[in-house]
Parts: C-alpha cells; sequence; structure tokens
C-alpha cells in the first residue's frame, strides 16, 4: 500500500465532475455523458480532460463518453514517485468505473499509452490510437534520451516556458514560427500549468521515442491506427509501423488533417470503427 504522504492531493475539487480511485489510492477525476457503448479518451501531453478537438461530444449519441484528467492534472490527484506502470492502472479504473470494458481511444501520447495498456491485457473491446509520436530509424533525429529529466528539472526550477519550448521544439520538433503561434495563443496559459506533467507523457513514449516492438504485438484487441494526411512525415511513418505491428489492425489517413484532427472529420471514423461487427 502506498504512504499517505506519497499521494498529493487533487489541484481542485471540481463537483461537476464524478471521481475514481485508482490502485495506488490516486484520486481520478472524470466526466461521463450519452448513451450507448462505454468509450474511454486519452489524450495526449498538455491535456486535461477536456482535450483539444476533442470528438467526443460528437461521438455521445451513440456511445457513453468518458473523459477524465490523467494524473497530475486537473481536478485528478498525483503521487510523487511517477512510473507508467501508475497511468495504465489509472486507465483500468476508468474501464471499471465504465462497468468493466469498453472502447478506448487514445490521442498522441494518449495513444502509446492505450496501446500499452491493451497489451498488459486491460478490458478494451475496439482501441484506436492518432498518431503515437514514435520516432523510426532515419525518420527524423530522436529526442535525446535524458530529455524527462530535462524538463522535469526546468519545471523544478519554476523555469515552466522553458520547459515547454525544450518539449515541444525536441519532442514534437515544432518550428520557430509555429511554437510562437502557440505562445501567443489562449492555450497557452493552460500548458503552462501542465507543464510539470511533461516528463510524464515523456516517460510513457519511452526515452527516443523507440517503438516498444514487444509491446504493440501483444495488443490483442481490434485496432485501428490514424495519421492525418498534413501531419509531419515522422509520425506518419511511425503510424504505419504501429498498424503493421499490431496483429489484424487496420490503417485509415485523414487527408487534409494535422495532429489534431477537426472533430467532424475524425468523429464518424471512430463512429464506424466502433459501431463495426467483429469478424
Amino acid at each position: 500500500m502506498p504512504q499517505k504522504e506519497d499521494l498529493l492531493a487533487p489541484q481542485e475539487r471540481d463537483e461537476t465532475v464524478q471521481y475514481t480511485g485508482s490502485a495506488d489510492g490516486t484520486t481520478i477525476a472524470y466526466e461521463r455523458f450519452g448513451e450507448g457503448p462505454a468509450l474511454v479518451l486519452v489524450f495526449g501531453a498538455l491535456c486535461d480532460r477536456k482535450g483539444i478537438n476533442s470528438p467526443g461530444e460528437r461521438l455521445s449519441a451513440d456511445f457513453t463518453v468518458y473523459t477524465y484528467d490523467r494524473r497530475g492534472r486537473g481536478a485528478s490527484g498525483d503521487s510523487s514517485r511517477y512510473r507508467v506502470e501508475r497511468e495504465i492502472e489509472d486507465l483500468a479504473a476508468l474501464i471499471a468505473a465504465a462497468g468493466g470494458s469498453a472502447h478506448v481511444f487514445g490521442h498522441s501520447s494518449g495513444a502509446v499509452l492505450a496501446l500499452k495498456a491493451a497489451a498488459a491485457g486491460l478490458p478494451i473491446t475496439r482501441l484506436v490510437a492518432y498518431e503515437p509520436p514514435f520516432v523510426l530509424e532515419g525518420a527524423r533525429e530522436r529526442p535525446r534520451a535524458d530529455l524527462a529529466d530535462r524538463v522535469r528539472q526546468l519545471v523544478l526550477e519554476d523555469r515552466r516556458t522553458e520547459a515547454l519550448r525544450l518539449d515541444l521544439t525536441e519532442a514534437m520538433q515544432f518550428p520557430d514560427e509555429v511554437l510562437a503561434g502557440i505562445e501567443a495563443s489562449p492555450l497557452w496559459p493552460g500548458f503552462l500549468a501542465l507543464a510539470h506533467t511533461l516528463s510524464y507523457d515523456l516517460a510513457v513514449c519511452g526515452p527516443g521515442n523507440h517503438v516498444p516492438v514487444e509491446e504493440i504485438v501483444a495488443v490483442g484487441v481490434p485496432t485501428l491506427v490514424i495519421d492525418g494526411g498534413k501531419s509531419p512525415d515522422w509520425m506518419r511513418a511511425a503510424a504505419r509501423r504501429v498498424a503493421s505491428l499490431v496483429p489484424g489492425a487496420q490503417h485509415v489517413t485523414l487527408e487534409g488533417q494535422h495532429h489534431g484532427a477537426a472533430p467532424e472529420v475524425l468523429a464518424p471514423v471512430l463512429r464506424d470503427f466502433y459501431l463495426a461487427r467483429s469478424s
């Protein structure tokens, strides 16, 4: 059992959401809306349960949608000792709260987390992974293996802007003009507030963002891997590689879309896949 002092309290107690407990005692906050089969959305870096360009509302006519604050974010608690296994347990707690099994959609590092959870045997019925940010050999320069440590240190020194810039340039390879646009956007203050969780996403993806082949081939549920037609080539190559490794996986490219696909484009693809009859 975890020691009491290891568990950090949620940033806030939001009465509009529901709560469940993860295996280590950490409180995980979530929202539930819609009606139909359970569908859990797992968002990536710098997102709370609201997500960015979330397809949830457009899917709520056909599914009971669950969105949650990953640990350390929003109304969820945290532990002083982060491990990827704890995040898999958090997702397991959400699936239990959803009735014991669920479809899962993961975006970016959330897609990596969802793939790892499926490989670990969580009761996921159908899985969609949107652009897990792995880096294939020769596709681009890999993030340095110590990136998570460097980002964490900057946050500890209260240099959150530098931590964000480092992550977005080295992990995601955003060019200067894109980074400048992000910093000038209304999203930037929220990103700064979540900068302490960037090292969590980097840990989920692993040092250097290598494809964890042994885990990916262990995914045993119907899987769809998606990329955007306007996304960087390295992201699209990673999506194709993951699709080739998951037994029986499908792969779809959403033409005209970037790393954050428009909900009106993404949602119909998800709906069709989740509602398809298993062969």
